[in-house]
């Protein structure tokens, strides 16, 4: 069956080989876009632009939302059936196809169109999803310079096509599994923002629990960093010690500092500092987004700050959320303020912000209240991991 012209995962009740047929066989009106600059967007015009098609799911994303400069003209609207692609540049290839729900779209300079008349849109846009479409790009799109793509050289695209009737039937199926995806897609973005509306509520006191017996925990205090955490540079470095090291060129803070194995001379080891799982790492030299958790035990670089709890009444995972909120970021930042490059960050600095410092059971409460939302969270991403998986081996089995 593999010598046929046939996929490898069929309905049944289709034969007979595919046929072979390039873009421009099944296309017609195929034309490059307008050469308008972008403005701020007029409320009904919408401008697409190779930055506007996001490179995962092949939607219309603009950030932010445009409209073309200057006297709009109605042959680049884009209508159903028409695919556009990228041209030049790093994202040559990249496709869209039209959506009726994204409004009235122009497309620009950069993007070529080609409106679909002899085959399903979709079926075909599906085709430029495929690993085999990716290397027909990188094959043809190498130029001297960046890489590019014409009209003429789209046009000579070959793919695999069956019949109307089969053709909009992996369609449809194809579109439910998208479906699928997008109802994950907007679960998790649900949960997201619920997590990040109770945190505010939660971390700001407008919102409390109750301890077993139905009453209200004590007041929350409001003590300095160093009472709850000091500054660690423990430098005994055990035999049995993973060489594990974070250093600068990993950028300012790896997130969750995990796999960042690095060659570490001897001579410069022993200014190292041990970091252990459950410890607060922060960049002496600059600052990005707030104090990361460490999820490993090993050696850290010297251009990191350590943070340890001083006591067990502070609940790490309480305080790994905390210590990421936009409150917290907002005031360390504000106390960074006037440091220029190259100039070291100290401990004081975190040490000078007042932390929230709820009693230990009310900490335990709020952190495994989170920790139950981020399981969902990772529960559902699980999901959306694995539809997106499962409809990559379809573009393969069910296409030629």
């Amino acid at each position: 069956m593999n010598s046929l012209n046939v996929p490898q995962l069929r309905f049944s009740g289709f034969e007979g080989e595919w046929e072979n047929k390039t873009l421009f066989d099944i296309s017609k009106e195929v034309s490059y876009g307008m050469n308008a600059a972008a403005k701020t967007f007029d409320g009904i015009h919408k401008y697409i632009r190779i930055t506007d098609i996001d490179s995962d799911s092949r939607k219309f994303n603009p950030n932010p939302l445009t409209s073309p400069e200057g006297d709009i003209d109605e042959r680049f609207k884009l209508k159903i059936n028409d695919i556009v692609f990228t041209r030049t540049g790093a994202s040559v290839g990249k496709s869209y196809l039209y959506n009726e729900d994204d409004g009235a779209l122009y497309y620009a300079g950069f993007l070529i169109k080609f409106s679909i008349t002899n085959a399903n849109s979709y079926f075909i846009f599906c085709q430029t999803l495929k690993e085999s479409y990716d290397k027909w790009v990188q094959v043809n799109s190498m130029r001297s310079g960046q890489p590019g793509l014409n009209a003429e050289e789209y046009k000579s695209l070959n793919m695999s096509i069956p019949s109307l009737s089969e053709q909009q039937k992996i369609a449809s199926f194809l579109s439910a599994v998208d479906e699928k995806k997008q109802q994950l897609s907007r679960k998790k973005e649900l949960l997201e923002q619920y997590k990040k509306g109770v945190m505010q509520q939660l971390f700001s006191g407008k919102l409390r629990f109750k301890d077993e017996n139905g009453k209200d925990y004590p007041d929350w205090e409001k003590v300095n960093g160093n009472i709850l955490f000091e500054s660690i540079s423990n430098k005994n470095h055990n035999s049995d010690l993973p060489i594990l090291a974070i250093t600068q060129e990993h950028g300012a803070i790896p997130r969750d500092l995990i796999d960042y194995t690095v060659s570490v001379t001897d001579k410069s080891i022993d200014s190292y500092k041990v970091v252990e799982i459950g410890d607060f790492v922060i960049s002496l030299r600059s600052f990005q987004g707030g104090i990361e958790y460490s999820n490993y035990k090993g050696i850290c670089s010297p251009a990191y700050i350590i943070l340890r709890p001083t006591s067990e009444n502070v609940n790490k995972l309480f305080y790994k959320t905390y210590l990421k909120t936009s409150s917290y970021i907002k005031e360390l930042q504000k106390n960074l303020e006037g440091i220029r490059d190259g100039k070291m960050i100290s401990y004081k600095y975190f040490s000078d912000i007042k932390l929230p410092f709820p009693s230990l059971p009310e900490q335990q409460k709020i952190a495994n209240f989170l920790s139950g939302i981020d399981g969902k969270i990772e529960q559902v991403n699980g999901e959306l991991v694995k539809t997106q998986e499962f409809k990559k081996g379809l573009l393969q089995q069910m296409f030629v």
